[in-house]
C-alpha cells in the first residue's frame, strides 16, 4: 500500500496487534507505519491517514530534515560533499573530498584522525610542566563524553566525533584530560589548570555543548 504525502509516494507498513488505539509514525526508512487492531481494513488505514494528513507532512518534514543534516559531512569544522569518483587516493579539492568508495574513504579518515589527534596529544604533554605520563591514545565514538583520562593505565581516549570540529575543540579536550593527571576531579585546582594551559576554555565547552 502506498500513501502519497505533497506528491510524494511513501510505502505504508501495517502493523496489526491487539491493542485499542492505532498509532502513526514515519522512520528513517521513508515508510509510514501504523500500528492498528487486527480487525482494521485497509480502506480504514487509509481513512486514518487522510485525518492525520498534517500530522504526516509535519513528520515527513521532520524526517527530512534530520537526514540532510546525517548527510553532512563535517571534517575539522568545515563541511565537505564527499564524491564518489575512481581516484589514485583520496584528494581534498574545495570542500569536496573525492574518493573512489567509502571503504578507501574510511581507510584515509581513520589514519588522519589517529595522526592529528596525537600530533597535539603530543604537543600539549610537552607543554605541561607538571610531571605526568606519556598517555596511551585511545580513540572511539562516544556518546556522553568527549574524552576520558584513565589513570589505571595511563590513557587518554578522544571521542572520534571531535574530527566534526575545529582543532581547538580538540585541543581543549586534551588539555581538559591531560589535567586529570594531576587533579582526579574537577575541583578549582582543576580548572586553574585548565585555565593555565587553554585560557579560553570556557568558550569552547561552551561550544562544544550548544
Amino acid at each position: 500500500m502506498l500513501y502519497s504525502i505533497d506528491q510524494e509516494k511513501l510505502e505504508v507498513v501495517i502493523l496489526k496487534k491487539n491493542n485499542k488505539n492505532t498509532y502513526i509514525r514515519i522512520k528513517d526508512d521513508m515508510k509510514i507505519y501504523i500500528t492498528t487492531n487486527y480487525f482494521v481494513t485497509k480502506k480504514q488505514v487509509k481513512k486514518i491517514l487522510d485525518e492525520n494528513y498534517t500530522s504526516l507532512q509535519k513528520m515527513l518534514n521532520r524526517v527530512k530534515s534530520q537526514k540532510e543534516k546525517e548527510d553532512i559531512f563535517y571534517y575539522l569544522g568545515e563541511k565537505y560533499d564527499i564524491i564518489l569518483m575512481k581516484v589514485e587516493k583520496v584528494e581534498m579539492i574545495h570542500q569536496k573530498i573525492y574518493t573512489t568508495d567509502m571503504k578507501m574513504f574510511n581507510k584515509w579518515y581513520q589514519a588522519n584522525m589517529k595522526e592529528i589527534f596525537m600530533d597535539h596529544l603530543t604537543n600539549w604533554y610537552q607543554q605541561f610542566e607538571e610531571d605526568l605520563p606519556f598517555p596511551k591514545l585511545k580513540i572511539r565514538k562516544m556518546k556522553t563524553r568527549w574524552g576520558v583520562c584513565n589513570i589505571r593505565d595511563n590513557s587518554v581516549t578522544l571521542n572520534s566525533e571531535l574530527m566534526k570540529y575545529d582543532l581547538e575543540k580538540l585541543d581543549y579536550v586534551i588539555v581538559h584530560e591531560l589535567s586529570h593527571f594531576i587533579h582526579f576531579n574537577h575541583s578549582k585546582d582543576f580548572w586553574n589548570l585548565v585555565h593555565k594551559y587553554y585560557p579560553e576554555y570556557k568558550r569552547v565547552r561552551r561550544e562544544l555543548r550548544s
